[in-house]
């Protein structure tokens, strides 16, 4: 994974997502990671973002993961 750019933002929003999802009992430990991984590939990439970009990448990767959970 050594892909950069706006990915680290990607994962790091999902992950937020994912884990308090799971601490609710709404997700079981093993979704986690398929749902991180799922909400960062569908998030898109920018390989040189500026800090705007970041903060929105992590919100699109939030509310992608949110999308995914409720199917």
């Amino acid at each position: 994974m050594e892909q950069g750019g706006t990915l680290g933002a990607a994962i790091n929003g999902a992950n937020e997502v994912a884990v308090a999802a799971f601490l609710k009992g709404e997700i079981t430990f093993g979704e986690i990671y398929p749902l991180v991984s799922r909400a960062a590939e569908e998030t898109p990439f920018v390989q040189h973002p500026d800090i705007e970009t970041i903060f929105e990448t992590d919100r699109l990767a939030r509310a992608r993961a949110r999308a995914l959970m409720k199917g």
